[in-house]
């Protein structure tokens, strides 16, 4: 399984930004694409996820209301569309599939639970 993400970039703080990533295979049944994100100093946080079966989604608390994911099932391809963007959106963002629960109960232990592609940096300026 290869996931490939793209966009990303620098904005301005307010501004908005969409960042995609396509799965080569799916591993599972039902499976959920979406993305992750990491800060320098913190560790790694769930922001979002999208089920390829049905669409049902996950938004972590911060970013409801400003991030919006959607999902092209016929090419494998989730995006997230980030609007109003603040500078504490500023990380670097992994894309990733894997069960959309395990975005809902998210901690670091749970890394092994997903396949992994890239990382893209989001860099949000004030």
């Amino acid at each position: 399984v290869q996931l490939q993400a793209s966009g990303g970039g620098l904005v301005q703080s307010g501004g908005s930004l969409r960042i995609s990533c396509a799965v080569s295979k799916s591993p599972l049944d039902h499976y959920a694409i979406g993305w992750f994100r990491q800060a320098p100093g913190k560790e790694r946080e769930a922001v979002s996820g999208i089920m390829m079966s049905d669409g049902r989604t996950y938004y972590a608390d911060s970013v409801k209301g400003r991030f919006t994911i959607s999902r092209d099932k016929a090419s494998h391809t989730a995006y997230l569309q980030m609007s109003n963007l603040k500078p504490e959106d500023t990380a670097v963002y992994y894309c990733a599939t894997g069960f959309l629960a395990a975005w809902q109960n998210y901690s670091p232990e749970l890394n092994s639970d997903f396949y992994w592609g890239q990382g893209t940096l989001v860099t949000v300026s004030s």
